[in-house]
């Protein structure tokens, strides 16, 4: 399960309407790299894979291929800006160690 915060949810349906796919969710997805061995990506789109698997809190959708869920897993994905650096965050309780890019960790 990877759930959304209502912030989260609120900036996830407003970044699909004006991208004008209302219908659409967020993927993640987990790939090889970054500071700490595993890179977060973020995507917004209205196609599935079969294999994906989507979930869905407070109306937004968020949807993970069986990799990312693995690694992924009990996670809550918040959005934050600042004056810094604005974007979606991921906290992975699975996560042994993080990068302070807030995108790379490692299990």
């Amino acid at each position: 399960m990877v759930s959304l915060t209502p912030k989260a949810a609120e900036k996830l349906h407003g970044l699909l309407e004006k991208k004008g796919i209302p219908g659409g969710f967020l993927r993640v997805r987990v790939t090889a790299g970054g500071c700490s061995g595993l890179n977060l990506e973020f995507d917004l789109s209205d196609k599935a894979s079969p294999d994906e698997k989507i979930y869905e809190t407070h109306g937004g959708k968020v949807i993970l291929d069986p990799k990312s869920e693995f690694f992924l897993y009990d996670s809550t994905i918040d959005y934050q800006s600042s004056l810094m650096k604005s974007g979606f965050v991921v906290n992975n309780p699975n996560a042994k160690t993080t990068c302070s890019c807030g995108t790379s960790f490692s299990t």
